[in-house]
């Protein structure tokens, strides 16, 4: 909790948020770099492994993979230049969502929850194919992916660790700070 307490003021920071740099450097480090450098990836990435802790089972390896894979071919997506409507709006409603879920404790199936993981998982990564370098690509994205899922890691062992009441606070903590993302 007093990690919580001392990181609730930066991910509340809307300069750190969106339209971050980091997107024109082809290299793995960039791409590593970049989830690191928002808080629209931290608090995204850290609610889909808060919501995979809490629903156990398959979804500890099904929610990051399923983010991760659709991330990679939103990025080509992006890359290639095909449209994405709303795209900012969806990728800060992933934090709204996933943190809302987490924090209601809303039992879901897991067949629902996949597609919808997905399709945040797509916008994040249709943003960043986009906004991407124009060499190097490939590099980026390895190491873009690669610290999505240990930010998602770091969601589920924060779940397992804390469980409970502890666990619907951080998810009801992600979910207002998107909407603070939102509205600032």
């Amino acid at each position: 909790m007093r990690i919580l307490r001392l990181a609730l003021p930066l991910i509340l920071v809307p300069a750190v948020a969106l339209a971050h740099p980091g997107h024109d450097q082809g290299t793995f480090a960039a791409g590593a770099l970049h989830p690191v450098g928002g808080a629209d990836h931290i608090l995204a990435m850290v609610a889909v492994g808060l919501l995979a802790a809490q629903m156990g089972g398959r979804a500890i390896w099904a929610a990051p993979l399923s983010f991760v894979g659709a991330m990679v071919l939103g990025g080509l997506l992006g890359a290639a230049g095909l449209p994405f409507p709303a795209v900012e709006p969806m990728i800060l409603a992933s934090i709204i969502v996933l943190g809302a879920i987490t924090a209601t404790a809303l039992r879901l199936p897991l067949g629902a929850v996949l597609p919808m993981i997905a399709v945040f998982g797509a916008a994040h990564g249709w943003a960043h194919g986009a906004e991407g370098p124009d060499s190097g690509l490939a590099h980026y994205a390895a190491g873009f992916a690669l610290v999505t899922a240990a930010l998602h890691l770091v969601g589920i062992a924060l779940g397992r660790a804390f469980g409970g009441l502890a666990l619907r606070g951080m998810g009801a903590t992600a979910a207002v700070a998107g909407l603070a993302l939102a509205v600032l």
